[in-house]
């Protein structure tokens, strides 16, 4: 077990208030087994700032089958743009195919998306992140006041971790807001998502994302006809 994982708790306190840049170089310092999630605009900024620091990294995404044409073209942009390689994460055709078949296409708009993500999004990651010693991603803490608010720059990740592996998770952009990580892609001249031009902010499946209004949180797109507190789909678990 590596000295981080051992001093977990200081080294979160010590990097509280460092920038994305230096938690991102301790992160791709510390493990060479580790890869950095991507989906939108914050996973950009991080590809971004792993590509400055001249260090080897690896990216992945996941594929739900349900998601919007413009994104599966920034997906391609990204990869195009920065000239990496990123690995697409499906989910079992099977269970895809049990689940509609049982319940049709949008069965979530009846008894919530959780069932749907689970097996479009949460099994394909597990599967992922069984292989990995430590993941990035582009969590912030205002994304969702109620639900991520206490992130932590770098975490164990408790809800993928057992007594025989401890799994790292790097939060670098934790406490950055929506407007620095826009400042920081405007001044990178980095790619990004279309539907940010029409309306769109927290982007996510086509049947389950939608524009938000003047002065709503951007997590109101998300799940719309579900309560807030419900918004996320179980990528980032608690505790066990």
């Amino acid at each position: 077990m590596s000295d981080l994982i051992q001093n977990i708790d200081q080294v979160a306190a010590e990097y509280a208030s460092k920038s994305p840049r230096e938690i991102l170089k301790l992160a791709l310092s510390e493990f060479d087994n580790i890869a950095i999630s991507f989906s939108g605009a914050e996973d950009v900024a991080l590809i971004e700032l792993a590509k400055s620091l001249k260090l080897n990294f690896k990216v992945f995404t996941l594929d739900t089958g349900r998601l919007h044409p413009e994104t599966y073209r920034f997906i391609d942009r990204v990869r195009v743009h920065y000239d990496i390689d990123i690995e697409t994460l499906f989910p079992h055709a099977a269970d895809v195919e049990a689940l509609v078949r049982k319940k049709g296409l949008f069965s979530f708009y009846e008894d919530g998306h959780k069932e749907c993500c689970s097996i479009r999004k949460v099994a394909p990651l597990k599967r992922k992140l069984g292989g990995l010693d430590a993941w990035i991603t582009g969590q912030r803490k205002d994304q969702s006041p109620g639900t991520r608010s206490e992130v932590p720059v770098v975490q164990i990740d408790e809800g993928n971790s057992d007594e025989r592996r401890k799994l790292v998770k790097f939060n670098p952009l934790a406490n950055w807001t929506s407007k620095e990580v826009w400042d920081y892609l405007t001044i990178s001249e980095a790619p990004y998502n279309e539907l940010h031009e029409k309306g769109f902010i927290s982007i996510g499946c086509e049947p389950c994302t939608r524009p938000v209004l003047p002065g709503q949180h951007e997590r109101e797109g998300r799940w719309w006809w579900e309560e807030s507190t419900q918004k996320e789909c179980g990528l980032h678990p608690g505790k066990k």
